[in-house]
């Protein structure tokens, strides 16, 4: 911390008792108290006998204040100066992020791999070197193709789908959602050779991760991690049973057509909503294109994506409600 001297302007005595009661939220009796058993600090008083405080005051009394709710005494607190109380808090708050880094953190990760490849790589010591020793990764499901996965029943849910395939075909958009839904998973990756622009598209829409070959072992544990973390550290909101934020529903023709229709509901709220689920859908595209550009604060870039979806979702139903209301065809 930053060595204060005392012709410093934050020893000025400008605060009454009452004004830094309110700033550092301890009462008056507790401040008198204070002063008088454990000479905390000595403010100056006037010729009328009031005591003035200086911003250097404050920050003290502040500071014993959070440690003392942090369980220290303030017999022992009181003769410290600002600087050792201020590394003691910060102390407490390392510690503290600390432990709320490690509850973020799950123990496993139960995969589910389409192609036997990925998922022998992912079983390799060398992956696991690589991926951490904080967490498990748990290959509980393995299936040769997406029409294997989609023939086999399975037990219990997993909490990413991996899916490697060559060649990404139109159908792949079907068999994916059939498979999400069926697994019940949140989180999906695909990793390719080759696919259309259309088809990254939609899949991009339906919040699915794509990744195109060569993907290395640092980029593959980046997006596990990244997906895992966000679920773990934050209540993604679901819109469907299965906790997958379903893909858009209507195109920017049929937004803005809605909201340029003249309805008889006088406040516009139609306008507002198309307009809102266009926003929606502009951020959510932004967010999801954050989390594939970079790794880097990938965790608030999945919840962002995963907020944003699930709000133009519950719009998108208030706008059929609208529709219906008004007799209105939401078709292309």
């Amino acid at each position: 911390m930053e060595h204060i001297t005392a012709s410093d302007p934050a020893f000025n005595p400008i605060h009454r008792i009452g004004a830094v009661a309110n700033l550092c939220g301890v009462p008056v009796a507790t401040l008198r108290v204070w002063e008088r058993r454990y000479g905390v600090v000595a403010p100056p008083k006037t010729e009328g006998g009031q005591r003035l405080y200086s911003d250097h005051d404050v920050l003290k009394l502040t500071l014993l204040k959070t440690l003392t709710q942090h369980g220290h005494a303030i017999s022992t607190l009181g003769a410290l100066p600002v600087p050792q109380l201020q590394s003691m808090l910060n102390d407490h708050r390392a510690a503290k992020s600390l432990q709320n880094d490690k509850a973020s953190i799950p123990a496993s990760i139960s995969l589910a791999v389409v192609g036997f490849p990925l998922a022998s790589r992912i079983e390799t010591e060398k992956f696991a070197q690589v991926f951490g020793p904080q967490t498990t990764l748990k290959v509980d499901h393995m299936f040769a193709d997406i029409k294997q996965a989609l023939a086999t029943p399975v037990k219990g849910t997993p909490d990413i789908l991996l899916v490697q395939m060559g060649s990404v075909q139109v159908s792949i958009q079907q068999d994916l959602q059939r498979l999400r839904q069926q697994l019940g998973v949140k989180r999906c990756v695909l990793i390719y050779h080759f696919a259309t622009v259309a088809v990254l598209q939609y899949l991009h829409s339906a919040g699915v991760i794509a990744r195109r070959e060569p993907v290395s072992d640092v980029e593959l544990s980046d997006i596990i991690q990244s997906i895992a973390y966000v679920d773990n550290s934050w209540s993604l909101p679901a819109t469907t049973g299965t906790g997958i934020i379903p893909p858009r529903k209507y195109s920017d023709r049929v937004l803005q057509r809605m909201a340029a229709i003249s309805t008889n509901v006088l406040c516009e709220c139609p306008r507002h909503v198309a307009d809102l689920i266009g926003m929606l859908n502009s951020f959510e595209a932004y967010s999801q294109d954050c989390l594939s550009r970079s790794t880097e604060d990938a965790r608030l870039h999945s919840y962002l994506t995963a907020v944003s979806g699930s709000a133009r979702a519950l719009f998108e139903q208030a706008l059929e409600r609208i529709a219906t209301h008004e007799k209105i065809d939401l078709n292309e």
